[in-house]
């Protein structure tokens, strides 16, 4: 199969994953919260099949990798049933909640940090791959004989769309998580207004906010990758 085929196929198993994780985190900290709703209707798993939306999660993502590039990949899945009555403090849950799916997304992209640093410690060919990552050097592909090669290149790209989809998310744009903090701090006259901006104005941002998408991720990118070139020696 071609390279190229099977890079676009690990991002969108990554992303589907991201996202599953991304939402059993809103269904976690909802139900810690004292809200039960999404844990009763079996949301608070990891299991791609309860979180899936068929466009946000398989068309939009695929479009992206196979129809349009855009440099970048995103999407979304089915939103995390809330019940805000349920909460004791119904802005402070309500926006922990909310911050809950991001936040799971950077822990996702520490955890593929640490795993990258242990395969560069413990392997020769994954140290290799691990620089030439960082670095941004061309890599040898991923038939090079060694499982270290493939398994860096599946984790450094989980790194790069769990940091795309915390920042992503966090965007104040309706309907996602940024735009239900900012919500709170709205007048109830601008709430009508801003609700309508709704899904035509994250479409559009789909396929037109790449540079601001980068603005916030390549930062983070470029600390990830410095860390990992100072244990990839």
């Amino acid at each position: 199969m071609n390279q190229a085929v099977v890079l676009k196929i690990f991002e969108f198993v990554i992303l589907v994953f991201a996202l599953s994780l991304h939402e059993a985190a809103h269904a976690w900290m909802a139900s810690r919260l004292g809200d039960p709703t999404a844990r009763m209707l079996g949301r608070l798993t990891l299991n791609p099949a309860k979180h899936v939306d068929p466009f946000g999660t398989i068309l939009v993502p695929l479009a992206m990798l196979f129809l349009f590039p855009a440099g970048f990949l995103i999407g979304w899945a089915k939103p995390t049933p809330v019940t805000a009555q349920n909460f004791k403090n119904l802005k402070r849950d309500d926006i922990l909640t909310t911050l809950a799916g991001p936040v799971s997304n950077l822990l996702g992209a520490v955890v593929s940090t640490l795993l990258l640093i242990l395969l560069a410690r413990f392997s020769v060919a994954g140290a290799e791959m691990v620089r030439e990552l960082a670095g941004g050097i061309p890599g040898p592909g991923l038939n090079t004989g060694s499982a270290a090669v493939p398994v860096a290149i599946f984790l450094y790209l989980s790194v790069w769309l769990n940091v795309i989809l915390a920042v992503f998310n966090l965007i104040p744009l309706p309907p996602l998580d940024g735009s239900h903090v900012l919500r709170h701090f709205l007048p109830y006259s601008a709430l009508r207004m801003y609700d309508r901006i709704g899904l035509i104005g994250l479409l559009l941002f789909l396929f037109l906010g790449g540079p601001l998408i980068a603005i916030f991720v390549n930062p983070l990118l470029g600390f990830v990758n410095a860390v990992l070139l100072n244990f990839a020696i």
